[in-house]
């Protein structure tokens, strides 16, 4: 399978689906079709039915049950695109087989270097089979080797029509990078009682916790005077939000939380004297200390607009997901088949919360209840991102297992 595995992930990736949150358009970016269009010819030539890819580029796609029960209907989904953070177009992978645990040359001009003395855990995977980005772009394994796992799990069940399973939908969607993976998901004609995505990292990880999420957007006012005359009069916009965020807790930011500690994150500033635009995202897992988060930002611009003058700050706040422990707990037969799962198949389950999101989180809300499962990446997002072979095979089996458990209940 390994070789067969390989050669689907690299096709891939080799399509460039970043999407872009700055676009209004839905999705993102036009050549989301792309990859779109390319599954939804294999899922015709695997014989599929009910197979579409909408306006929208959500692809979905339906495997008949052939075990005589209409019950349950298992989905399977992951994304398409690729993170706005780096360029996803022409990746050039290397191959690197049978890993000797040393460092691995990116890029020798650049001194670019994947090293076992920055990121440990590469010396897990001592022996297998690696795939490495050039040092220039992401690799893609966030999400496209989800699709891959998906694809190839569904591959063997078409050719193997000896194997009893129920019937399995599968959807693949644009934009979750963005935050806008499932905006139109159409979870009544996707039709499956519960679901995974295949969108997590190492191997073994089996999440159904995600952070409350809420973004911050503040614009600040200044009044620009020129500087030799600006005494009592000048209020410098950069300056005031540059107070602003260090009314904020120094120890809730990302570089200094872990596990289940929430965090406000700065991520981005656009400023002049006159006017100045922050903005943040802001996370927990608990809902009450997310709730008091947001109260908390509130509460700093109010003051700030105390002491300078009214209107100088302007606070747009919005909720973007929940918790889906909520809603998936209630079913935790949905975990404990992914534990079985990985126990029979030999991989350790590591049950851990996501410190981010998933299309899983909002759909779980959606009515779908939905955890995520490791594809086995690691460093998403990024030059230093990384894939072993052997995980995503191992990714395969996952859910080839979960589907056999439940064929058979």
């Amino acid at each position: 399978m390994k070789k067969e595995l390989l050669n689907k992930f690299l096709k891939y990736i080799s399509i460039d689906t970043q999407s872009d949150d700055t676009s209004e358009t839905y999705p993102s970016t036009q050549k989301q079709f792309n990859l779109a269009k390319l599954l939804v010819e294999e899922l015709t030539q695997l014989g599929l039915k009910d197979i579409s890819v909408d306006e929208h580029c959500y692809v979905m796609a339906t495997l008949p049950a052939n075990n005589g029960k209409s019950k349950p209907v298992i989905g399977l989904i992951a994304h398409m695109d690729t993170a706005p953070d780096m360029s996803g177009a022409n990746v050039n992978p290397q191959i690197i087989e049978s890993y000797d645990g040393k460092d691995i040359v990116l890029d020798k001009e650049k001194s670019i270097i994947l090293s076992p003395s920055e990121f440990p855990e590469m010396k897990q995977y001592v022996g297998q089979t690696l795939i490495t980005t050039d040092g220039s772009t992401l690799l893609g394994a966030d999400d496209k080797a989800g699709i891959t796992a998906i694809m190839a799990a569904i591959e063997y069940l078409v050719k193997h029509p000896e194997i009893k399973h129920g019937e399995i939908k599968i959807g693949f969607t644009p934009d979750e990078e963005i935050g806008r993976g499932v905006d139109k998901f159409d979870v009544k004609k996707f039709d499956a009682d519960f679901a995974y995505t295949l969108d997590g990292g190492r191997l073994g990880e089996i999440e159904y916790e995600n952070f409350n999420a809420a973004m911050a957007k503040i614009f600040i006012q200044g009044r620009n005077i020129h500087p030799g005359y600006a005494k009592n009069k000048m209020i410098n916009s950069m300056l005031v939000a540059m107070e602003l965020n260090e009314m904020l807790p120094v120890n809730e930011r990302p570089e200094f939380t872990q596990d289940y500690e929430g965090f406000f994150h700065l991520i981005k500033f656009d400023g002049a004297v006159e006017k100045s635009t922050i903005q943040y995202i802001i996370r927990d897992h608990d809902r009450a200390k997310f709730e008091k988060k947001k109260i908390l930002m509130q509460q700093v611009c109010e003051f700030m607009n105390k002491k300078y003058r009214e209107g100088t700050v302007t606070l747009e706040m919005k909720d973007q997901y929940y918790n889906m422990r909520e809603k998936v707990e209630p079913e935790y037969h949905i975990v404990q088949a992914a534990v079985d799962a990985m126990n029979a198949v030999g991989v350790e389950p590591i049950v851990v919360p996501i410190r981010g999101g998933t299309d899983g989180s909002r759909l779980s809300y959606m009515g779908l209840p939905c955890p995520n499962l490791f594809a086995g990446g690691h460093n998403f997002h990024g030059k230093y991102e990384y894939i072993p072979l052997q995980s995503l095979e191992k990714s395969v089996e996952v859910i080839l297992k979960i589907i056999d458990l439940y064929a058979n209940k």
